[in-house]
């Protein structure tokens, strides 16, 4: 089973639905919004992909934290966990979990790889 995680409303996740449906993939759908998402699956996320590909830098909320708050998100992993569980737009979207795999962001081309 395939499971995409992320924000409904969020542009990419529309283009990611879209790629889903297109290539017939089921999925389930984890909406940060509605549910919360533990710190252990985070945690593995960022063991797995790193955390510079799973922290959000390019949004809104990024740019609302204070200078600090950035800076220890460089050198404190666990805080930044703490950070995007309490702030999940932080957390680059979608992820999409299929077996072992873990992608993170909208690459068409990996998203092909899942059909």
């Amino acid at each position: 089973m395939t499971t995409i995680y992320g924000i409904k409303n969020c542009s990419t996740m529309k283009k990611a639905f879209s790629k889903l449906d297109d290539l017939g993939v089921a999925y389930e759908f984890f909406d940060y919004k509605k549910q919360s998402l533990d710190t252990a699956t985070l945690q593995n996320w960022v063991e797995k992909a790193g955390l510079d590909k799973i922290l959000n830098k390019k949004g809104t909320t990024w740019r609302k934290i204070s200078d600090d708050d950035k800076q220890k998100t460089e050198t404190d992993s666990n805080f930044a966990i703490d950070l995007m569980l309490a702030n999940p737009s932080m957390i680059k979207r979608p992820v999409v979990i299929q077996g072992v795999r873990l992608l993170v962001g909208f690459d068409e081309s990996e998203f092909d790889k899942l059909s």
